[in-house]
């Protein structure tokens, strides 16, 4: 079992939840059990899922939980672009946001490749 609070790729999509939160903060109150609530549920998803995976016996059960935060931050880049395109964000909070994304999805990956790597 790992202490996820010492995973940098963990620290880093933490953050980023945390900065979603707040730009979510301003979207309209119509949105807050739609696309409000989803930004946040797949922001949150990321760090989560890597918390569940240190918690877990075995690496490729870790491995399998990355793998879901994967996907929680792809769906996190998405619901960016339509918050985007529905003026809800604007252009430069979408490019940092997104940027940010890529940065937390590169670290996924060479962290399951350490993982994988490590026999």
């Amino acid at each position: 079992m790992r202490d996820f609070k010492k995973l940098k790729v963990w620290e880093k999509s933490h953050h980023l939840a945390l900065v979603i939160y707040k730009a979510t903060a301003s979207f309209p109150k119509e949105e807050l059990y739609g696309l409000t609530s989803q930004i946040r549920r797949a922001a949150s998803s990321v760090p989560a899922n890597i918390a569940e995976g240190c918690g877990r016996n075995g690496k490729s059960d870790f491995m399998r939980f990355c793998h879901i935060a994967m996907g929680s931050a792809s769906e996190l880049e998405y619901h960016l672009l339509l918050a985007r395109d529905l003026g809800l964000l604007g252009n430069l909070d979408h490019r940092k946001f997104t940027g940010q994304v890529a940065e937390v999805k590169q670290m996924l990956t060479a962290f399951v490749r350490k993982l994988s790597a490590d026999g």
